[in-house]
């Protein structure tokens, strides 16, 4: 399966979890929910996966995680906050390349509709 099939699940799961629980939750909430939607739809899902930084040719475990990630794929950083910002970016971009991932979803599910709070990052070509 491509990142662009599993970024469709995943988006699609993302907007089921946001329909019944609104906006306005803890992002661990929304985390979980979308853990349990994503394996029950039979993809392999991480949840908290630690994500060491190399330094010098030294594996360093500086306690980095990545929110989920998605048959070794697709990385999905969730927040729930008033607006995402720079920051946030940064954060997903570093965990893609620290792991060397193509794709990544960065999900605010702080928002009316869940389609104005999704941004797709891509660091390389897809």
């Amino acid at each position: 399966m491509t990142e662009n099939e599993i970024s469709s699940i995943i988006i699609g799961a993302g907007i089921e979890v946001h329909k019944v629980l609104g906006p306005g939750l803890l992002e661990s909430a929304y985390k979980e929910c979308l853990f349990y939607k994503l394996f029950q739809s039979g993809l392999f899902v991480e949840k908290e996966k630690p994500m060491p930084l190399t330094f010098e040719g030294i594996r360093l475990e500086c306690g980095y995680r990545i929110d989920l990630l998605v048959e070794n794929k697709v990385v999905i950083e969730t927040k729930s906050v008033e607006a995402l910002n720079d920051v946030h970016l940064a954060q997903t971009l570093t965990y893609m390349k620290l792991g060397n991932y193509k794709l990544g979803l960065l999900m605010n599910f702080n928002v009316l509709l869940l389609k104005d709070g999704i941004k797709r990052v891509i660091n390389g070509s897809l």
